[in-house]
């Protein structure tokens, strides 16, 4: 039971991490206690919506795709690209239906929404093999010289 509670609390530390580290969470100026809470707030609300956002990719692509191969890191993209340009393109009004709308109705769109969505070009990428590194070969007519021994001479 231990070690399952525990096995959570890496889920937690995960999303802190890939919240961290593909939305830029961490800000380096809030010095003060009610900005650093503010800041954490609006990370726990960015993991839930993320949250939301995955949910729906699993109900439309499953669940093996989102939890194994999706990039987190392409995903914060697309969605940080996108959102730039709904901004701009879409009134405010345009919202509302989301706002009026009943949750079943929410996940009709959100699962709508999922399957447009172009889950190839989201998919994490594959690292090839590691070329072996060749070993540089001595020149005799040209030896290496360190810089230092170049400064020391100098100096002298």
């Amino acid at each position: 039971m231990i070690a399952n509670l525990y096995r959570h609390r890496w889920k937690i530390e995960t999303s802190f991490q890939e919240l961290e580290k593909f939305w830029n969470s961490e800000i380096n100026t809030l010095g003060y206690p009610p900005a650093a809470l503010f800041g954490f707030c609006i990370a726990l609300v960015s993991h839930i919506i993320l949250a939301v956002v995955k949910a729906a990719l699993s109900s439309v692509h499953g669940n093996d795709v989102v939890d194994n191969k999706l990039s987190g890191y392409y995903l914060a993209d697309e969605i940080s690209g996108s959102y730039r340009a709904i901004k701009v393109m879409i009134a405010e009004e345009e919202w509302i239906i989301f706002q009026k709308a009943s949750q079943t109705e929410l996940i009709i769109m959100l699962k709508q929404l999922a399957s447009n969505v172009k889950i190839k070009s989201l998919l994490k990428s594959r690292r090839g093999p590691k070329k072996p590194v060749t070993k540089r070969k001595a020149d005799p007519k040209h030896p290496h010289v360190s810089i230092a021994k170049i400064l020391a001479a100098r100096n002298e």
